[in-house]
């Protein structure tokens, strides 16, 4: 999967769906770098494993990748002063399926014989370990587990003259979800998928007349720069000197953009596909208390995520909306001895209870899903122990019952705790007095359409579904586990 292919890392740990990475790109202004970091910062929701730049000031590259998050990687002057340029590219990287190592930080650097690049990639290929088989049979030598190298070797094996061409003929090759930016001396370039399930975002920066590329809105609102639109599905955008022009080198098709952004993926603050992530989530939680209705006296957000559907299940349900539970937002690294003892006590280091809240209260916990449900039970407890009379949660997407091979990280299906429970079972294993899900209808009404048959072929909504728009090569070849 996007960041490594090699499944070193078991998924069955994964108690809530991760993002797998954040792309940023910088053409046309000073310090290109600088802004790229910024831009990181503002994604650093979608990866916090590692970070990476790589810079050009027309002569050659420059590059700086470390472990940890944005601010750990880039906070010494001295590292941006390595940086110079009028151009970079950058990556936040969520290592989903491999180990975190130095070697599998993006943007990945190559030099051609037409000169260097460097690409940084955010999704998941459903056949890099078919091709990337193909390719060590042809002798090419991988340094890294991350599928985004399979772009480089297909581009350097290409029997095309011109960079463009390379690059077409590298993703024409490629099966998956994926949007990519790539810098090269003499231009910059974005594309997505021909489904557009992950997400690109086209900016121009006032200041100097350059242009920006970004996974969301919210790496453009960070350093100023305007929203220009989105990359479209199956779209390349090539950004040089002369200005920006745009290649299509795909049949259209009706696109299937990632459901799970609105409903957690996204910032808040971010509109993807001209669509506010704040305003459809908040829209989900008036859908769900319509839906799922319960007698209470309080309405809890699971923060972070949580906070707007709760807000809008409060406005419409009636009920008062209260910060019950508390996050605290400097849990970083583990810095003790991981024990059992500890790992059970793991949730407290990231939420605690406001006993004043929740004392005495029959209590609507709402959270955007549910995985394999032990954080959910870890909550649900913490929840009781402050004083909760009752305890009954709400959910801001439909069951996860299907694993993602789309970029994102979720365990295998028998991990899955919607995949092997029905909802009376679920409710018991999480310890709530009830339990509802937002059913289709709702999300999809709350996304603006009449339902989900309005909505059908629009979203790839396969956690939910099991109908995967793109064809799992690897899987059915049994290349993935």
């Amino acid at each position: 999967m996007s960041c490594p292919s090699d499944r070193s890392v078991s998924a069955t740990a994964v108690n809530r769906p991760y993002e797998e990475c954040g792309v940023v790109g910088i053409w046309g202004a000073d310090d290109a770098a600088a802004m790229v970091a910024l831009g990181l910062h503002a994604l650093q929701h979608r990866g916090q494993e590692a970070a990476g730049i790589v810079s050009h000031d027309t002569e050659r590259f420059y590059q700086h990748k470390g472990l940890g998050l944005v601010g750990e990687v880039f906070h010494d002057p001295r590292v941006m002063a390595t940086l110079p340029g009028q151009s970079a590219i950058g990556h936040n990287r969520y290592a989903t399926t491999g180990a975190t190592l130095l070697r599998n930080v993006q943007p990945l650097y190559a030099d051609f014989e037409f000169g260097g690049l460097a690409v940084a990639h955010n999704g998941n290929l459903t056949n890099a370990g078919t091709l990337r088989q193909a390719l060590v049979r042809r002798g090419c030598l991988f340094q890294s587990t991350t599928d985004t190298e399979v772009f480089v070797h297909l581009i350097a094996i290409s029997l095309y003259t011109n960079v463009m061409d390379r690059l077409i003929d590298a993703v024409k090759q490629v099966k998956g979800a994926y949007s990519l930016i790539a810098l090269t001396p003499e231009m910059m370039v974005g594309l997505r998928d021909p489904l557009g399930v992950r997400p690109l975002i086209l900016g121009r920066l006032p200041s100097s007349g350059g242009w920006m590329l970004a996974s969301e809105t919210c790496g453009l609102d960070i350093v100023g720069a305007e929203y220009v639109r989105d990359i479209e599905p199956g779209e390349i955008v090539v950004i040089d000197r002369d200005g920006i022009r745009s290649i299509k080198p795909f049949a259209e098709t009706q696109s299937r953009f990632c459901v799970f952004e609105y409903i957690y993926f996204a910032r808040p603050d971010s509109v993807l596909e001209s669509q506010p992530v704040y305003s459809a989530r908040k829209q989900i939680g008036v859908e769900l208390a319509r839906e799922s209705a319960v007698d209470a006296d309080v309405v809890v957000p699971v923060p972070d995520s949580g906070v707007p559907s709760a807000m809008g299940f409060a406005v419409e349900s009636g009920i008062p909306f209260e910060m019950g539970i508390i996050r605290n937002h400097y849990v970083g690294r583990t810095f003790i001895e991981p024990t059992d003892q500890i790992r059970n006590l793991g949730v407290r280091m990231k939420h605690s209870a406001n006993r004043t809240v929740l004392a005495g209260r029959r209590v609507v916990l709402v959270d955007d899903s549910i995985v394999r449900g032990t954080t959910s039970r870890k909550i649900v407890d913490m929840v009781r122990a402050a004083g909760a009379t009752e305890v009954h949660m709400r959910i801001s997407s439909p069951p996860t019952k299907h694993p993602c091979f789309y970029g994102i990280d979720t365990p295998e299906e028998s991990k899955l705790l919607a995949a092997t429970h029905d909802m009376a079972a679920m409710a018991e294993v999480i310890g709530v007095d009830s339990l509802a899900f937002i059913s289709f209808d709702g999300l999809y009404r709350a996304l603006g359409y009449e339902g989900r048959g309005a909505a059908r072929g629009r979203y790839c909504d396969a956690c939910f579904t099991g109908d995967y728009p793109i064809e799992l090569v690897d899987k059915e070849g049994h290349l993935v586990a």
